[in-house]
């Protein structure tokens, strides 16, 4: 067959399949079901790799867990920011200073081991080899080297990105236990990270949910015959406008002709009865707590039931005796032990409040 005949038959069928004006066109009706999307797994293969090996770039072992996410979500989380800044400051209130460790260094080396779950200080030394002084390295961006004693500084300010190899030997690493590797700490918070998330979800709905006039969207739904097509481009604009600052205004639509049912608004879901918000932030914040082992009532939250939530003093000689002695042991011991000298120590119970218990 020559190419024009072909060419031919081809645009005669492409013609057979054009809607012609006198052919009626039949659709079969059918039934159309959708989702709107798919089931996202809690945690993939990817999440758990997070935590469970340090990848080594060549020079230095990179954290298991991401530590500006941590970071991020320290600061948007207030139960949990609120609960690690209660036991930092608790700490720093016992601590006694040192002429080799000043407050101001102890305050951060506490924040960082609540948070990051490691802590780094860097002894400074005079070139007699004298100390001059301990200084906390910021966990956020200290690494730990492939060599023993070996660790790197990270910083990326206005002077560019900078990496400092500290002295070997000078810098001195406390972690937390980790069950899947020994490189790094883990804060004790990790297994609460899914409701601390959760949190910040519920609390960013529902900020945007008023910012967009306490409505959670709707239908608008027009049939009436009579409207003009302007009419309905004015409504449009005027709908748009209605969003963000300045939403609750109210609006006027004349329809002389109109039927009563001609405009309708059809929600699509009723925030006010179904939303969850109360709840989900009281579940998360018994989670976030419930990691961080410290009692509601020591961190000024007002409790929903009539009973309360009991005795402050007796939560606190609670929380004393099962936390913070812990946490001030696993802090100072190895200090002390590395420099051969007690440089960090704390107020007992009795000098604190004064009591003969």
């Amino acid at each position: 067959m020559k190419p024009f005949s072909i060419a031919k038959n081809i645009l005669n069928n492409v013609l057979d399949l054009r809607p012609h004006p006198n052919r009626p066109m039949h659709s079969n009706p059918r039934t159309e079901a959708f989702t709107f999307g798919d089931a996202i797994p809690i945690t993939d293969g990817h999440d758990l790799s997070n935590y469970m090996e340090c990848w080594f770039n060549g020079r230095w072992y990179e954290p298991q867990a991401n530590l500006h996410g941590l970071s991020k979500t320290v600061k948007g989380t207030p139960y949990l920011s609120s609960a690690i800044n209660f036991k930092k400051n608790y700490l720093s209130n016992l601590f006694i200073p040192h002429p080799h460790l000043s407050k101001k260094d102890f305050d951060q080396i506490a924040l960082d081991i609540l948070w990051s779950g490691n802590f780094y200080l860097d002894d400074i030394r005079s070139r007699l080899n004298n100390r001059i002084q301990l200084k906390a390295a910021l966990s956020k961006y200290t690494r730990v080297g492939d060599l023993p004693g070996q660790f790197f500084y990270l910083s990326n300010d206005h002077n560019g990105y900078v990496e400092h190899e500290f002295m070997n030997g000078r810098v001195f690493h406390v972690r937390e236990t980790d069950i899947d590797q020994e490189i790094y700490g883990v804060p004790e918070y990790l297994s609460a990270l899914q409701s601390a998330w959760l949190n910040d979800s519920a609390t960013l709905f529902r900020r945007k949910y008023y910012n967009n006039g306490s409505h959670a969207g709707f239908i608008l739904y027009v049939n009436d015959p009579a409207s003009d097509p302007n009419d309905i481009t004015a409504l449009r604009t005027a709908l748009k406008e209605s969003k963000g600052p300045g939403n609750f205004r109210n609006l006027f639509l004349h329809s002389p002709n109109g039927k009563p049912d001609g405009l309708k608004l059809i929600p699509v879901s009723e925030v006010a009865a179904k939303d969850d918000f109360s709840n989900i932030k009281s579940i998360t914040r018994d989670d976030i707590l419930a990691a961080m082992r410290t009692p509601p009532q020591l961190l000024g939250i007002v409790p929903n039931n009539t009973g309360g939530f009991g005795s402050i003093s007796e939560a606190e000689q609670v929380h004393w005796n099962s936390e913070i002695i812990p946490l001030q042991k696993r802090i100072a011991n190895p200090i002390n032990e590395w420099l051969g000298q007690t440089v960090i120590d704390f107020k007992t119970y009795k000098e604190v409040r004064g009591t003969t218990d």
